[in-house]
């Protein structure tokens, strides 16, 4: 819990300082190298989780991996996050930068899951309806194929979750069935 608050006040603290100096469209692709490099790495989380390790250690591997590849204000933030001893909290800034850069440009964030890929037609219902249910002008959907739905899909928007699958529907008649709410009554 700690963790994210963390992470939310340096995205925030990042997020503010590329909008002042007009950079954040670069920004913003650096935290999505961040975080997909956080997220595919367990190795790397583990080692700015260990105390064991040394500061200076840690920023040497993260500029390593990083130089040339995101923006000075990447770095120099970098720099502040082990001079602080935060180097913990990286592993969350990215995706806590991503939430709040969607949430100021008016991008929801969905995921779909569905039997088969989805049709032009059937993605574009979708995305109408995620912008109905949420208000936002933009979607970024995400979509992702499991057969095991036999068919329809299931849509998640934020921790919303709409279930509209074959998969679904029978274990819910399964339930249903079970319950046997039915008490025969003989006169």
């Amino acid at each position: 819990m700690a963790d994210h608050q963390v992470a939310a006040r340096y995205a925030k603290s990042l997020l503010d300082l590329a909008q002042e100096q007009g950079t954040l469209a670069t920004l913003k692709q650096d935290m999505d190298l961040l975080a997909n490099t956080m997220a595919g790495s367990r190795d790397l989380r583990l080692l700015l989780r260990n105390p064991i390790v040394k500061h200076d250690k840690k920023l040497s591997i993260l500029t390593a991996l990083f130089s040339g590849k995101v923006s000075d204000m990447l770095m120099r933030f970098f720099q502040i996050l082990t001079s602080k001893n935060r180097e913990d909290a990286l592993e969350h800034i990215g995706t806590e930068f991503l939430k709040q850069y969607n949430a100021l440009m008016g991008v929801q964030v969905a995921e779909v899951t569905s039997a088969a890929p989805l049709t032009p037609a059937t993605r574009a219902e979708i995305e109408k309806m995620v912008k109905l249910q949420t208000g936002l002008p933009d979607v970024s959907l995400t979509e992702k194929v499991d057969a095991s739905l036999i068919g329809g899909f299931v849509l998640r928007v934020g921790d919303r979750q709409i279930d509209d699958s074959v998969k679904g529907n029978l274990r819910r008649l399964r339930t249903s069935l079970t319950d046997n709410t039915y008490t025969p009554s003989l006169n």
